[in-house]
């Protein structure tokens, strides 16, 4: 199993997950990088998986689903006009083999989900590296319940999160955390990786717990609190 990113828009992912010829595409805002994507390589598209229903993460499965008819689209229910699968917390189902467990991971959108295959976790804009995203709808409840979700997942699994915004996430945490050596060297490391233009993704869950504040925020409150203050960052 191979996952790649392709990148589109200023900072968006769009991961392929490769197994053999066939390949999963999530979260496809844009259709040129991905058809380019799959006929380079010879892929065969077997699914497009959804996390929330925001333009820069589907604004390409119509073009896409028209070069590759009948593709099943699985997402929430807030994807339905795009979606033939709709997924929410709970489910599970099979893909190239393997299984994938659906979260609901609500805050940045109401429907947002995430979805877990084996140890790579697809969070969309849930989770970033050392960051989360804006609580679009205003439920910081939510936003904090999915952090909590995320928590729970073992160490080892690997965090393919949808934007490029690692490096401002952690000048943000460093910011609010300035004596954590553990930030400051992430910092370090990942002001290198751009210099070079290399994606800081995929992160781990037990990176993430030592480098994302608001992973480690432990209350309601103090989420909040962390919350605003980024988006004012």
């Amino acid at each position: 199993m191979n996952i790649q990113p392709i990148k589109a828009f200023s900072d968006n992912y769009i991961w392929v997950i490769e197994e053999g010829t066939k390949a999963i595409v999530v979260d496809p805002g844009e259709a040129e990088g991905v058809l380019a994507y799959l006929e380079k390589h010879h892929l065969d598209l077997k699914a497009i998986l959804l996390t929330h229903h925001h333009e820069d993460h589907v604004g390409g499965v119509k073009e896409i689903v028209t070069q590759y008819p009948n593709t099943p689209v699985y997402g929430p229910q807030e994807t339905a006009s795009l979606a033939n699968h709709i997924i929410q917390e709970g489910d599970a189902f099979e893909l190239l083999g393997k299984s994938f467990q659906v979260f609901k991971t609500a805050g940045h959108t109401e429907g947002h989900v995430s979805l877990l295959m084996e140890e790579a976790l697809f969070c969309g804009d849930a989770l970033f590296s050392a960051g989360c995203g804006r609580v679009f709808t205003g439920d910081y409840q939510a936003q904090y319940d999915a952090l909590q979700k995320f928590k729970q997942l073992k160490d080892e699994v690997k965090v393919f999160a949808a934007h490029e915004y690692t490096q401002t996430n952690l000048r943000f945490a460093h910011s609010v955390q300035p004596s954590n050596e553990t930030i400051t060297e992430a910092l370090d490391q990942v002001n290198a990786l751009r210099k070079k233009g290399v994606p800081t993704l995929p992160s781990t869950i037990g990176r993430e717990k030592k480098i994302n504040p608001f992973l480690t925020a432990e209350t309601l409150e103090d989420f909040i609190t962390l919350r605003k203050a980024r988006d004012q960052f």
